[in-house]
């Protein structure tokens, strides 16, 4: 029983800490839109670098790549919280059961991971080279998002060596 309440404690985290995301880019949507708007424009990237033509200037794809980026915060945050509750309800069935009451928090831990290694680190660190950025680098952030949700992600995937009934 332990391991599987583990598992649904460990979703649940990763849920709350998505959700106080949403709300944060919500209620202080400046903030980050400041961030995803700097890391677009590429405006302290090393001077005369080469990958300038990839920078984006208008303010409306900025708005847009940002409410991307929370819509994904927010869908990932809703099917979290919903595979917490399946799971939850099949604390006490069959391993095939809380197995499959499961599926929806691997989504959520996928698409979280995704959110952090595409979005962050490939789109925003390498395309739009923020690593080259002192002031608008959020790949150390992001390392550590993907490295905490993938620990969660394998704890889930573990399967169960005790028929818990």
């Amino acid at each position: 029983m332990i391991p599987r309440v583990a598992k649904i404690a460990l979703v649940a985290g990763v849920a709350f800490f998505d959700s106080l995301v949403v709300f944060n880019n919500l209620t202080d949507f400046d903030s980050n839109y400041q961030f995803v708007r700097h890391v677009l424009m590429m405006d302290s990237t090393f001077p005369g670098n080469r990958g300038m033509w990839r920078a984006i200037h208008a303010p409306a794809m900025h708005v847009a790549f940002y409410l991307c980026i929370i819509a994904w915060e927010l869908l990932t945050a809703v099917l979290l919280w919903w595979g917490t509750a399946r799971m939850l309800r099949a604390l006490r069935s069959s391993t095939k059961e809380f197995r499959a009451a499961g599926h929806l928090s691997t989504a959520g831990l996928t698409l979280s991971l995704l959110m952090w290694l595409v979005a962050f680190l490939a789109v925003g660190g390498e395309w739009f080279l923020m690593w080259q950025s002192h002031t608008w680098n959020g790949q150390e952030a992001a390392a550590r998002n993907f490295t905490v949700v993938g620990l969660v992600l394998l704890i889930v995937s573990q399967p169960e060596t005790e028929r818990t009934a």
